[in-house]
């Protein structure tokens, strides 16, 4: 059986939105992207690097998948891009179609919560979830994430899109942590309970959207 596990860069007060580049999501006037940039170091790189290395696939949201697309098999001289092109990609959307132009996607149909109960059945390696916001909160509800890869940096932005937003309650159960040389904890989570429902998604795509 896989697991689904979530990997998301956070500040201090949980903000989750553009980490990686300025102008990767500036909804709602967000002005900080690329926020997690300098914190990056050879501890968090081997962290990643070895998630990567032990195989898997990789679930996106509409969104994220089509940020990621747009950015990384472009990107030259990296461990990351040779991997990501190779690995096999899952995207949930209601609004792209099929040929995905990513190579090795796939667009999950039918009933989402089937679809990724199924993933979960298959025999083989964990199933990544990067960035997807609103598809995070979305598989929270369902009770469908197995573990949270959670790199908390030590920042505060005041604004911005947060991973658990008003209203969630969930309890998380610290499986294993490391620090960076720049004082990002890198903490590994796993549910302690099923969190509680936060509400219904919003926009017709919403269940493929979120922060890249």
């Amino acid at each position: 059986m896989s697991r689904i596990v979530v990997i998301e860069h956070l500040t201090l007060d949980g903000v989750m939105q553009a980490p990686g580049r300025p102008d990767e999501d500036t909804r709602g006037g967000f002005q900080h992207g690329g926020w997690a940039i300098p914190n990056n170091d050879e501890v968090m790189g081997r962290v990643l690097g070895a998630g990567m290395s032990q195989g898997g696939s990789l679930l996106f949201g509409r969104r994220t998948y089509e940020g990621f697309h747009g950015f990384w098999p472009h990107q030259k001289d990296n461990p990351f891009t040779d991997v990501l092109n190779s690995v096999q990609k899952y995207v949930a959307s209601t609004t792209l179609t099929e040929p995905l132009p990513w190579s090795n996607s796939t667009l999950l149909k039918g009933d989402l919560a089937e679809a990724v109960a199924g993933l979960r059945e298959q025999p083989g390696q964990d199933i990544g979830v990067l960035g997807s916001g609103e598809l995070v909160r979305w598989l929270m509800r369902h009770d469908l994430i197995d573990e949270y890869l959670l790199l908390i940096h030590p920042l505060v932005l005041g604004s911005g899109c947060r991973l658990f937003p008003d209203g969630v309650v969930a309890t998380l159960r610290l499986v294993d942590s490391v620090t960076t040389t720049t004082g990002v904890v890198i903490a590994r989570y796993q549910p302690a309970g099923a969190a509680e429902p936060v509400g219904s998604p919003q926009g017709a795509d919403a269940v493929g959207a979120g922060p890249a």
